[in-house]
């Protein structure tokens, strides 16, 4: 099963797929900046488990116009908390990159009960105040993918983003996109986000980090800060990929992902 459905919660409707080739555990996946992925990493997963892929609320081109309440980070964590309840899911295990992947970690950090196990690719959230944050409005189309994949980057970005046009243009779009949004307080877009260094101690869930080794985005040096702040937590480095590795890599990264989320937590 492969279907969208749109989830009414905190006052407006969240755009979600639902994948399952059967009746698996839930596992919520949380994307990065650039939407909904209609990829093989996925698709992978959903033959262990039921996937949940909802929208962040406002980062979409139709929500530009007509924005939820979302006043910073916080409401955002409401807001998935609520979509949980809505979806009648106890508890699950959350998957996260990039940006999603510091939501998810936010997520586990204020409900530890709501996350059994957590996953986080790439995640964002910990840059040190010192260090220089790429200024996406100032690159060139061309220039976009070498941020966010390793070079050349036209068969992940492919991947992620569909045939239909050039996935350099597409992602430069797609990112012009969201800095309009948080120029225009349309919505709140945390990066990187100081706050989650003093509650990343409260995830007590086990813990997997994947991370490109190729990554120019945010270096794999925060996959160490990460582990050494979170009490049950181990890294895995991919080599030869950027800052989406379970788009570059999809069938290794969903491997390990689901070996971690099915094995028995110690």
């Amino acid at each position: 099963m492969d279907r969208e459905q749109t989830i009414t919660v905190w006052d407006g409707g969240v755009r979600m797929r639902v994948l399952s080739a059967g009746s698996g555990p839930a596992l919520v996946f949380l994307h990065g900046p650039w939407g909904l992925a209609w990829d093989s990493f996925l698709d992978d997963l959903a033959r262990s488990f039921t996937v949940y892929a909802p929208e962040h609320p406002g980062t979409t081109p139709e929500a530009h116009d007509d924005i939820y309440r979302l006043d910073g980070l916080w409401d955002l964590i409401l807001c998935h908390d609520e979509l949980l309840t809505a979806l009648k899911i106890e508890e699950a295990l959350v998957v996260g990159h990039s940006f999603g992947g510091m939501v998810a970690c936010e997520l586990a950090a204020a409900y530890p009960r709501r996350v059994r196990r957590l996953a986080l690719i790439d995640p964002i959230g910990l840059w040190r105040d010192t260090d220089p944050i790429v200024n996406w409005v100032k690159l060139s189309p061309a220039e976009l993918p070498n941020y966010i994949f390793r070079n050349p980057a036209v068969e992940a970005a492919q991947q992620m983003l569909g045939p239909s046009e050039p996935p350099d243009a597409a992602i430069a779009a797609r990112v012009r996109l969201m800095w309009a949004m948080g120029a225009t307080s349309k919505f709140i877009w945390p990066i990187p986000d100081k706050g989650l260094k003093k509650r990343i101690h409260r995830v007590s869930a086990p813990t997997l980090i994947v991370w490109g080794a190729d990554d120019r985005l945010v270096p794999s040096v925060y996959a160490d800060e990460f582990s050494k702040r979170l009490a049950r937590a181990r890294v895995h480095i991919i080599t030869g990929a950027g800052h989406a590795p379970h788009l570059e890599h999809p069938a290794s990264v969903a491997g390990l992902v689901r070996d971690f989320l099915t094995t028995t937590p110690h």
